[in-house]
């Protein structure tokens, strides 16, 4: 079933065009604009140039995924396979199937609201022209990533997003973002050449470096030695983009340095790169060497989802002066730790968790840095301790639809039923209850009782977070010394962005001529708005992403046979 009939050869332009529309229009930001389009403003003009852009791809991923057929999501579609460097049988081979296809329109939809938000917000740094074009390029990359079926093809891909998030970090960014970027790149680069060994080794063994052909061949043509080898080297690699603990330390660094829209595209795509290439390579390709390992990726992934919840714990109580950015920054470790359980179990359950927790990450994780970014902001901080003592009533008294918006993406993220992030933790739980044939049962309903204590800590902090920067801190029960605690008046400079707050670190009650911070704007809500409704759509009619991977997923487990 298709919602729109399109030819084959309509569906392989498409995809074509999906992954090289934004190249293109990276060079074409780069260059003069020609007269007609200058406009008065020329900044302006390069800005609209990125929005039509990632519009335009947006357009086709839409068209794309109109035209797919839903009855058959594990066959490959929009399939393009050319020779490209014969000596080592490398095909320019794209497709997408049901696995790739969500991670496809999710890209290309938080690029676009990344663009449409930098149009009327664009962060302090060198020319715009570069920041356009450096957003595009990393929007192929990520796009080729999702539909290259070529283990070359897609180690070029994945190292493509790195260059242009480095600049977008270092040119960009805030406080330390120099070192950050450093950090970034640095711990991808040093896990990338691991992983190329690791696929140079499933290539030159099984003779080819086509994924299908790998899939469908389900590990038989290489050795236990080899998968074992090839899934270490690999995982490495994959582990450090996701991030799994102990590789995770460069994320908080990142995240806090970014500017909002490297944030957003930070954990809303490039994150799912790495965990894309556990379900798409090395669940199909080596089930031997998973096998092997699967254990010790799920003891990992449940200490990052315990780790990540007791640091944002940590950040989030008074006086610790924890940044609200890194808090985010870390509760992305744990979200991804549920990511990695599910992939871990081997199961189809358990792996449509996975990808279902990819998604829901992407839309959550994606509108809390955007909000983060437009409190920062107002304030002129993003300190939890300044944000709490700001004002007695704090969000929900001065700005109350960014603070019900915040305390949405708050509940989405701790996995509230109805919303996003439930399914895909609850699918993740049940797979590691019962995980695939071979593995411990009592290890993995061990490390499914963690993660459901972890599940305890997330909603902990989350609500710690609302009650604070919502409802701020009251002054009876705040730890703020007594000077912290005066009452101040509002005379003097305001903190950037944030019109008539009280300065930092007073609880005392609002005066009369306290303004209220600027909410919601138009430009914001329609960057916002589709990941908020996305976010109860996903929530309420699962079906709608388990119909597309499950089949898929089914199949990719059993090694290309339905």
């Amino acid at each position: 079933m298709t919602v729109i009939d399109i030819s084959p050869s309509v569906m392989q332009f498409l995809l074509a065009f999906i992954v090289v529309a934004p190249l293109l229009g990276a060079l074409a930001a780069l260059l003069p604009a020609p007269p007609g389009l200058k406009g008065k403003n020329p900044d302006q003009a390069v800005l609209r140039h990125g929005v039509t852009v990632t519009g335009a791809v947006l357009v086709a991923a839409i068209v794309l995924a109109a035209g797919f057929d839903h009855d058959q999501p594990a066959t490959m579609q929009a399939t393009t396979d050319i020779s490209w460097i014969p000596a080592l049988d490398v095909r320019i081979h794209l497709g997408i199937d049901g696995i790739s296809l969500p991670l496809l329109v999710l890209t290309a939809l938080l690029t676009f609201l990344c663009a449409l938000y930098s149009y009327f917000k664009l962060p302090a740094g060198p020319s715009p022209k570069a920041f356009v074009a450096l957003v595009l390029v990393l929007e192929s990359g990520t796009l080729a990533t999702f539909a290259v079926l070529d283990l070359l093809l897609f180690f070029l891909a994945f190292e493509m997003v790195l260059i242009p998030m480095y600049f977008l970090i270092a040119r960009w960014g805030g406080d330390q973002r120099q070192a950050a970027a450093w950090k970034f790149i640095l711990y991808t680069l040093l896990g990338s050449v691991v992983m190329l060994l690791g696929l140079l080794l499933i290539g030159l063994k099984s003779g080819t470096f086509d994924m299908v052909a790998l899939a469908t061949d389900n590990g038989r043509g290489l050795t236990t030695s080899v998968q074992v080898i090839a899934v270490l080297a690999i995982g490495i690699g994959l582990a450090v983009k996701t991030p799994m603990w102990p590789l995770h330390s460069w994320l908080p660094d990142a995240h806090t340095a970014a500017p909002t829209v490297g944030s957003v595209l930070l954990a809303g795509v490039l994150l799912k790169m790495g965990t894309y290439g556990f379900v798409r390579i090395l669940l199909p390709v080596a089930p031997d060497g998973m096998r092997t390992f699967a254990p010790y990726l799920a003891a990992f992934a449940v200490v990052g989802i315990v780790y990540g919840s007791l640091a944002c714990l940590a950040l989030a109580r008074t006086g610790a002066k924890g940044d609200l950015k890194r808090l985010i920054a870390y509760s992305s470790v744990g979200h991804m730790g549920f990511v990695l359980l599910g992939i871990a179990t081997m199961t189809p359950t358990g792996v449509n968790g996975a990808l279902f927790a990819n998604i829901a990450h992407g839309l959550i994780t994606g509108l809390l840095f955007f909000l983060v970014g437009a409190i920062k902001d107002r304030y002129g901080t993003a300190d939890l301790d300044t944000l709490a003592g700001a004002t007695g009533a704090a969000l929900y008294g001065r700005a109350p639809r960014l603070g019900a918006l915040l305390a949405f993406a708050a509940v989405a993220s701790l996995g509230l039923p109805g919303l996003a992030g439930f399914w895909g933790e609850m699918l993740t739980l049940f797979g590691a209850y019962s995980p695939a044939e071979g593995l411990s049962r009592p290890a993995f309903r061990t490390f499914m009782a963690i993660g459901a204590f972890g599940t305890l800590l997330t909603a902990a902090y989350m609500l710690i977070v609302v009650r604070r920067v919502c409802m701020g801190e009251h002054a009876p029960h705040s730890r703020l010394s007594p000077e912290e605690q005066a009452p101040q008046t509002t005379n003097g400079p305001e903190p950037s962005g944030a019109a008539g707050s009280q300065p930092s670190g007073s609880t005392g009650p609002r005066t009369a001529t306290t303004p209220q911070l600027a909410d919601i704007h138009p430009y914001e809500a329609v960057a916002w708005t589709p990941l908020a409704a996305l976010t109860v759509v996903a929530g309420l009619w699962p079906a709608v992403l388990l119909g597309l991977t499950d089949p898929a997923v089914q199949q990719l487990l059993a090694g290309g046979k339905s």
